[in-house]
């Protein structure tokens, strides 16, 4: 059944803070890059995928406290506007999938960036890679009907489309074109999906942000870890309170990629320990 590395979602920050993280866990003598399964899920999309395709984690840690890509341009973000708009769209929902539905609409409806440029974004990050050996797992929410999708090598996807449609933030970023669907971030699940690693003897979930209990669009967290303890160990990592100070209001600001990374770099040295002897 193996051991699962499960990613979760967190913009800009998260993947910094994920890299600073795992990079400072490598460092350490703690090298994830191991597991059995990796779930990616929005910012874990790309982490996973940098992971699975044979990235150095140090030198991706150095590349987030360089200069910012040319390619990484600062969005707008209102938190305040964007939950707002979403509490309005979820008004009168049936059940978990048609919530989803609901913010697929919202989804569809926003002025965004055009799909080939935000494909270019995700390119600058990961480049255009083949999909991985390894298993690599990256979560998706189809627009038009709310249906999840957990998406592998066996789907028929382009990996560089499937990590553009999990990052795909509703109304923020455009939703992504594949065999005539559009899909969205699958943090509109959840922000880590975590459930999907069941049936892993050891599951370890790397999570920027906890998400929403009593979510109306899927499973809360704390679901997710009860049901995996149910069936085998399972350890969770959130950033901690420097790290959420570094994530700022906005973590989609490019700016924010340095103070997250030397934050998840720090944390990395205070939890290795307790890592190392979950993971072995």
């Amino acid at each position: 059944m193996g051991r699962a590395l499960v990613l979760g979602g967190g913009g800009i920050a998260g993947i910094a803070w994920e890299i600073g993280l795992l990079s400072g866990l490598a460092a350490s003598g703690v090298d994830l890059r191991d597991a059995d399964l990796v779930v990616g899920t929005s910012a874990g999309s790309i982490v996973g995928t940098l992971l699975r395709t044979g990235s150095d984690l140090e030198e991706l840690y150095e590349a987030q406290l360089g200069p910012v890509p040319a390619t990484e341009r600062a969005v707008p973000f209102d938190g305040a506007a964007f939950f707002a708009g979403v509490a309005a769209a979820l008004a009168g929902a049936t059940g978990q999938q048609d919530a989803r539905a609901r913010i697929g609409a919202l989804a569809l409806r926003a002025q965004t960036m055009p799909e080939s440029e935000r494909r270019a974004v995700i390119g600058g990050r990961i480049g255009t890679p083949e999909w991985p050996a390894q298993r690599l797992v990256l979560t998706v929410v189809d627009t038009a009907d709310g249906e999840f999708l957990a998406v592998d090598r066996d789907t028929g996807f382009p990996l560089l489309d499937a990590v553009a449609a999990s990052c795909a933030v509703p109304a923020v970023y455009p939703p992504i074109t594949i065999g005539g669907r559009r899909f969205m971030d699958g943090g509109m699940r959840s922000a880590t999906n975590a459930d999907l690693a069941a049936g892993c003897d050891t599951v370890l979930v790397v999570a920027p942000m906890a998400g929403i209990a009593g979510s109306p669009l899927g499973p809360s967290l704390d679901d997710e870890m009860a049901a995996l303890r149910r069936d085998g160990e399972a350890h969770l990592v959130l950033a901690d309170g420097t790290a959420v100070q570094a994530f700022g209001t906005n973590p989609l600001d490019p700016a924010t990629r340095e103070p997250s990374a030397r934050a998840g770099r720090a944390q990395a040295e205070r939890v290795a320990e307790e890592i190392r002897a979950f993971w072995a």
